[in-house]
């Protein structure tokens, strides 16, 4: 089963780390210099839930975010 929230299908995101150094020239620095970008992996906060769904309980992945904003209702 894929890292993914069942509710509201969020899921894993690619990316880059950016490194950066130097100081900003807004705090008097020269600039930032960026070095060489390479790719990430930005991972959803998801758990496994036990919750109610159509009168019985399943269990299923839902995202921390759903879970909070009550769209799942916990058993």
């Amino acid at each position: 089963m894929a890292r993914r929230c069942e509710i509201c299908g969020k899921g894993t995101v690619a990316g880059n780390n950016v490194p950066r150094k130097g100081q900003a020239k807004k705090n008097g620095g020269v600039g930032q210099h960026i070095g060489v970008k390479t790719k990430r992996v930005f991972k959803p906060n998801i758990v496994k839930v036990k919750a109610n769904i159509n009168g019985t309980t399943k269990t299923i992945k839902v995202c921390t975010r759903c879970l909070k904003s009550g769209k799942v209702q916990k058993v």
